[in-house]
């Protein structure tokens, strides 16, 4: 038996990338997933997918920035499984640009979808964490906010409020509920490029992402570890890289 039989995971931007590789992966090892994207397309046909192999899965259409739409997703999971025992916030962009550009709406994109997303998230599944004794947070930050380059300082801003939040969040849950942890990738193989506005920079990521970026599969072992300690044991931070990164 695995140890993810019975688990219920709900994970956001699982329409591709390290979210739809997480999903695939947690419940080829046995736990239920609801996958939650804004292409409803996409997740719908990766949860046929899930189902298909013998898998568990649902699909559920979420805007991480509007808070009703987290909400939803956690009904759906309560409603479809009969309780939520992990939430992985994985929804995320990346409009970078030199501060100095002053790219408002670029800032005010990243902040909306990669830390209050996350708060949305937090406040829909913690009442169901606490009302069943037990729940896992785990949230994909970014190497980005360890290391600080030029053109990232919006995006690493905002990846390190997360970690600064679930720091705290960890803190003020001392009774044994609840789990955080933050998994912070460095290049992987996804569709992150797509969001940034740039031409040069967008080359340059999609030129680091060519030569020596993760496949998505290698963060969702990451995830799937974090997820598959027992409950008295918590992996805080874990930084995953490719090797060859810089």
């Amino acid at each position: 038996m695995s140890t993810l039989d019975g688990t219920v995971v709900a994970i956001t931007g699982a329409s591709s990338g390290i979210g739809e590789a997480t999903a695939r992966l947690l419940a080829g090892r046995g736990a239920a997933v609801v996958l939650a994207a804004r292409r409803t397309d996409r997740i719908d046909t990766i949860a046929q997918e899930i189902r298909d192999a013998g898998g568990h899965a649902l699909s559920c259409p979420v805007d991480v920035t509007r808070a009703e739409d987290l909400h939803r997703l956690v009904g759906t999971t309560v409603d479809g499984f009969g309780r939520l025992d992990v939430l992985v916030s994985n929804a995320g962009i990346a409009p970078i640009s030199q501060v100095a550009d002053l790219d408002t709406d670029g800032w005010t994109a990243m902040i909306d979808v990669n830390l209050r997303g996350v708060l949305n998230g937090i406040a829909a599944a913690l009442p169901v964490f606490r009302e069943q004794g037990r729940g896992h947070l785990v949230t994909t930050v970014s190497t980005a906010g360890l290391k600080i380059t030029p053109t990232m300082a919006v995006y690493a801003a905002t990846k390190n409020a997360v970690r600064t939040l679930l720091e705290g969040l960890r803190q003020e849950s001392t009774d044994g509920v609840l789990r955080t942890t933050a998994i912070s990738p460095g290049y992987v193989r996804t569709n992150l490029a797509d969001s940034m506005p740039d031409a040069t920079i967008r080359e340059r990521i999609r030129d680091n992402m060519r030569e020596s970026a993760l496949p998505p599969e290698a963060v969702a072992r990451a995830i799937a570890f974090a997820v598959e300690q027992p409950d008295d044991v918590e992996i805080g931070e874990l930084s995953i890289r490719p090797t060859a990164q810089g």
